[in-house]
């Protein structure tokens, strides 16, 4: 079972593997140029930052419960674990 700690010191590749293969897609969001989609993973949320334009994932991040950008989540979906 995966950490916060383990997830971090992943790479790109390895966080992709691992949302890949364990995560569940929650929701997705268009931020700025960014489609970011939010996964679940063992028990916290990551984002996937997804450039369009270029055809490329940019970076894979564990969702800071303080960014705004929550705020874009909450109003499509319930996420128990940060409200």
């Amino acid at each position: 079972m995966a950490t916060r700690e383990i997830f971090r010191k992943l790479n790109i590749q390895q966080r992709i593997k691992a949302l890949y293969l364990d995560g569940s897609f929650v929701a997705d969001i268009r931020y700025y140029q960014y489609k970011i989609n939010l996964y679940l993973f063992e028990n916290f949320y990551v984002e996937v930052f997804y450039l369009p334009t270029e055809d490329r994932v940019e970076k894979v991040e564990i969702l800071d419960e303080k960014s705004s950008r929550i705020n874009f989540y909450i109003d499509q979906i319930k996420l128990p674990d940060l409200i």
